[in-house]
């Protein structure tokens, strides 16, 4: 078999090279192509959402408050009856009355004298615009922009603040909120020190070079007070949530704070000198120092049992979670829709407004924590996690959770 291998390549290898020889070009006859160097290159369109907007002139503009399309169109050589047209052709794309003032436009218009608009394109959100034609077909077409996902690893140390050192490393403004939601029943952002510090690994979503939102969460570390607190995202029971390394659920029994993103002016004491009254009594609240309308959250689940008027404590809600706890918002503005007393709140519900209602020298909330009717110090307050992962799925979030740690190392 070898020996007759050894005669037949060569003579394929002989005949390959007498067939390359037969078709030369010379054998052929082909005469090269005559080019005319002066010949104009063929320019391709500049597209603009599929439309050549290189042969338009183009005129950007925003919806006015309570501004209609014809007020833009008429103007640019668009008949009511096209509008109309147009509108009644695609009433089942999209409905016109959903126009939001505000919102940005480009018309398309011919180079001539005439200037007559061959489209229109309404930007009704990042992601999505309506193309209005009125050139041969009168109708209205969707255009989706694509949304590109950017894998990110981001970290820093806290020099003052979880925002201030976010925006100072040029993080998407989402960030910071996106993390004090996952921290928010173990991390109390009112207390972090310098030195304290995160990583996240986190998904950044882009339309062209604009950044959109923060999507995915793949993972995040926290170190406060000394401790270092892992965030590993978990699907059981058909729902994605946090847990710790442990498995204990990331969300607890109350939120750590009522107020996202304030400051503590005063603290639980028990011979506080009253800054109206000059006399010494006990605060057995935490005051944060916010701007008047700023949102109060109910920080856990639970039945209002007063929504009024107190004496100095001003305008008041009082909430009870359970048999041992219960929670009181001191000096509100106003009341959050739907808070009154025997109303059912849920946690993160908005339940009232600060203001400096009662005896206050300023906006501020007073918030109040009681342990079986006693006031305790809301800082010291250590709820117990809810909805561990279950033991079927510990082998499932074991594996999980040595992915996220892996990922966190790598920063």
């Amino acid at each position: 078999m070898f020996s007759r291998a050894k005669f037949i390549i060569p003579v394929l290898l002989l005949l390959l090279a007498s067939s390359c020889r037969y078709f030369q070009k010379d054998n052929l006859n082909i005469q090269p192509p005559v080019t005319d160097t002066a010949a104009v290159q063929i320019k391709k369109p500049v597209l603009t959402l599929g439309i050549p907007s290189d042969q338009f002139t183009l005129i950007p503009g925003h919806i006015k408050r309570n501004g209609f399309l014809s007020e833009i169109l008429l103007g640019h050589g668009i008949t009511m009856q096209e509008i109309d047209q147009v509108v009644k052709n695609s009433d089942s794309v999209f409905d016109v009355r959903k126009i939001r003032s505000g919102n940005h436009y480009t018309l398309f218009c011919d180079t001539d004298s005439v200037a007559r608009a061959g489209y229109l394109v309404y930007e009704h959100d990042p992601t999505l615009s309506y193309i209005f034609s009125f050139n041969d077909s009168l109708n209205i077409t969707p255009y989706r922009k694509e949304i590109r996902k950017v894998i990110r690893y981001s970290s820093g140390t806290i020099e003052t603040s979880l925002w201030e050192s976010m925006m100072a490393a040029g993080m998407h403004p989402e960030l910071p909120g996106e993390l004090s939601e996952i921290f928010a029943w173990t991390v109390d952002f009112f207390s972090l020190q310098k030195g304290d510090s995160y990583k996240v690994f986190y998904e950044e979503l882009f339309i062209d070079d604009e950044s959109l939102r923060i999507g995915k969460i793949y993972g995040a570390q926290f170190t406060w007070a000394g401790k270092t607190i892992t965030a590993i995202p978990f699907i059981q029971d058909g729902k994605e949530t946090f847990f710790d390394g442990d498995g204990n659920s990331m969300r607890k029994a109350f939120l750590k704070a009522p107020l996202r993103f304030s400051r503590i002016s005063s603290r639980f004491s028990s011979g506080r000198l009253h800054p109206i009254l000059r006399i010494r009594r006990p605060h057995f609240g935490v005051d944060y120092a916010a701007p008047i309308g700023t949102p109060v959250e109910a920080i856990g689940d639970g039945k209002v049992t007063f929504a009024g008027t107190e004496n100095g404590s001003g305008r008041i809600v009082r909430i009870t979670h359970n048999s041992v706890y219960s929670t009181a918002y001191l000096h509100l503005s106003g009341f959050g829709k739907g808070v009154y007393a025997g109303a059912q709140v849920k946690q993160g519900d908005i339940i009232g407004y600060v203001g400096s209602s009662g005896l206050s020298t300023g906006p501020h909330l007073d918030f109040r924590f009681y342990r079986n009717g006693s006031p305790v110090d809301p800082l010291s307050v250590e709820a117990p996690p809810v909805e561990p992962v279950s033991e079927e799925n510990l082998s499932r979030f074991e594996k999980n959770k040595l992915l996220v740690l892996s990922m966190l190392a790598t920063f």
